[in-house]
């Protein structure tokens, strides 16, 4: 019989599995395993880690996954590691080129990824920015422009689903409108159902990814009570009508301070809300016990779809000289002035909650 498998995306504190973290992978046997910087050293070590992670938890089938959208939210960084634009500087580029290097930008980060062991990129974003959409998100974006974002957005799905890495669009139903930080706080959008329409496009053009995240996002002309992740209403009619979504569904990270109450009550209201997965950042070991103890169990749908997006794995596209078609990309993007960027969410969050 096969054993119950942890709706849950997990994170560990370092470079190594601790004895304890040991105990309770194989206890829980979660969906996945998501990396952070606190994760990395080299190639060695993360092709080590990521060995020892699934040798602990018995199944070659786990979700390694990762946040290498480019620019600021990369977690593979130089010298060891390629650079990479974010997604604004390549939504910069005249809409041809623009499209070139999209298809590169994935094409590239799926080797790279491919090669240590990870199977799932947390990207593409298919938010679309305005003037005052956060700083925490707004080089996170291709463009302003839905019609860009769904073009682009959609050239690095395939690319990541013919390399054999999973994608995973971010955020639903669209983080655009918000002014704030939901790492620090939970943003609230005030756009009318209407006025929803255009950030929904990027996302019912590439509703066939096979993974999602949600966002962390106070929608009042939905539900003015529950973020989005934990809304029933809100995953029902924008997540899985209106944007015909039907794949597996991943929370937002469930440590951001947008999400309110201890971890089980938010990975509870989460799941029960209609996300198949959580997705727990912080990687502190005592919040890792009471997940593994408290976090629901996957549900036979959730496992379906997972099965489903698990299939991608098998896909290996032609093999390229990765060299000529990095010089091709660092070429497209000289073309332009970089965003000035230096805000990691994530990580001011970790650094926020390490000093706790």
């Amino acid at each position: 019989m096969e054993k119950p498998i942890l709706a849950a995306i997990l994170s560990v504190s370092g470079t190594a599995l601790n004895d304890k973290e040991k105990f309770l992978l194989e206890k829980s046997n979660p969906a996945g395993i998501a990396l952070f910087g606190r994760n990395i050293q080299d190639k060695q070590q993360i092709t080590k880690l990521i060995n020892e992670i699934k040798t602990v938890i018995g199944r070659d089938d786990i979700l390694i996954a990762i946040d290498q959208e480019g620019g600021r939210v990369r977690r593979l960084t130089p010298p060891h590691f390629r650079p990479y634009a974010s997604h604004i500087d390549i939504g910069a580029l005249p809409l041809n080129e623009a499209k070139r290097a999209s298809e590169l930008h994935a094409k590239l980060i799926a080797t790279d990824l491919k090669e240590l062991g990870i199977n799932v990129n947390f990207a593409p974003c298919l938010d679309c920015y305005k003037d005052n959409t956060t700083q925490a998100l707004k080089s996170r974006c291709l463009s302003d422009n839905p019609n860009t974002v769904s073009i682009l957005g959609k050239i690095m799905v395939d690319t990541y689903i013919k390399n054999g890495i999973i994608p995973c669009i971010k955020h639903l139903p669209g983080h655009g409108a918000a002014i704030s930080d939901p790492h620090l706080g939970l943003p609230e959008i005030t756009l009318s159902i209407d006025e929803l329409e255009s950030e929904l496009i990027p996302f019912r053009n590439c509703n066939y990814s096979p993974l999602a995240m949600t966002a962390h996002i106070l929608i009042n002309s939905i539900d003015n009570q529950n973020p989005l992740t934990q809304s029933t209403l809100g995953i029902k009619k924008l997540i899985r009508e209106k944007i015909r979504f039907d794949g597996f569904l991943v929370s937002d990270a469930i440590d951001m301070h947008a999400l309110k109450g201890t971890l089980e009550e938010k990975a509870n209201l989460s799941i029960n809300a209609g996300c198949d997965c959580i997705n727990y950042s912080l990687g502190k070991t005592e919040e890792l016990s009471e997940l593994a103890d408290k976090c629901p169990k996957l549900s036979d749908t959730g496992k379906q779809r997972l099965d489903k997006a698990l299939q991608i794995l098998h896909n290996n596209d032609e093999q390229a000289d990765i060299e000529t078609l990095s010089a091709e990309y660092t070429k497209l993007l000289s073309t332009i002035s970089p965003y000035n960027d230096s805000y990691d969410a994530t990580e001011v969050l970790h650094k926020l909650q390490s000093e706790e």
